[in-house]
């Protein structure tokens, strides 16, 4: 029988929680928390994205300001938004414009503010690989006993998972986009955790008996937001995966604002 990892019954507890926590915050101290979100352009899937942490943030009493600039305003704004008090929280959203300029625009984020936590001086843990820490353990799935799968090594949740999965001495493999047989791996793992955001890379065939398999890949086809499982994985019956919508996204909203709450608290200390 298919089990699904349900991101969105885990975040309504979550939520709960960093709803209290904003109002004492409000309440002791008299900060109204911010989020402000920069982003460079038009893209489907980033709005709805910041669509969704917009309703999160107002549900628990957080505002989120979105800015939208050219990328070449991009490090001046950073740098007032570094100075403004008002501001406790800030993300921008990727992939830029120009995605060469990533690790400039993310080092200009002060450590505090740095909710995404991907500048090389980030002081909080990265929002979606987080989640999927949450997600996996609400269910759980205990990481230290598999053999874990990592596909894809981008900056946003490869990257950081390989270097805490590193960091907990977890069994694990990556496969990055010079892996030439994707389906050898995929059959050894207990555990399937794809951020690649090429539609469909992972098929029902991949996929051995028994295996957790969770989706945090993004894609935009044919006007709908896609992820990296095809069609076909969700006919297995013998697998625990991710639900089409539902899965990894809600609870990396919620990580994001547990970094924000974090960082107003540190400023009463």
């Amino acid at each position: 029988m298919q089990k699904l990892l349900n991101g969105r019954d885990l975040a309504d507890y979550i939520k709960e929680r960093q709803g209290g926590q904003v109002r004492a915050l409000v309440q002791a101290h008299g900060i109204k928390p911010k989020l402000a979100i920069l982003t460079t352009g038009n893209n489907s899937v980033i709005e709805v994205y910041m669509r969704m942490k917009q309703r999160y943030g107002a549900d628990i009493g957080v505002e989120v300001e979105i800015h939208t600039v050219d990328q070449a305003e991009l490090l001046p704004l950073i740098k007032k938004l570094n100075k403004d008090d008002s501001v406790q929280a800030m993300i921008v959203q990727l992939p830029l414009q120009d995605p060469s300029q990533t690790d400039e625009v993310v080092d200009a984020i002060a450590p505090a503010k740095d909710v995404d936590a991907l500048g090389k001086r980030a002081i909080y843990e990265p929002a979606t690989p987080l989640s999927i820490l949450w997600l996996l353990a609400g269910y759980n799935v205990d990481l230290k006993t598999q053999h874990i799968l990592l596909i894809g090594r981008g900056k946003l949740v490869g990257a950081p998972l390989e270097r805490m999965f590193t960091d907990s001495k977890f069994n694990f493999e990556v496969a990055n986009s010079k892996v030439t047989d994707l389906k050898a791996m995929t059959l050894k793992a207990d555990v399937i955790i794809t951020a690649t955001g090429r539609a469909g890379i992972v098929r029902a065939d991949m996929i051995k008996p028994g295996a957790v398999v969770v989706d945090a890949g993004t894609a935009s086809e044919g006007g709908k937001t896609v992820g990296d499982l095809d069609s076909d994985v969700y006919e297995r019956d013998d697998i625990t995966l991710t639900p089409k919508k539902g899965g990894v996204g809600p609870l990396t909203v919620c990580a994001l604002f547990e970094n924000t709450i974090r960082a107003c608290q540190e400023l009463q200390k």
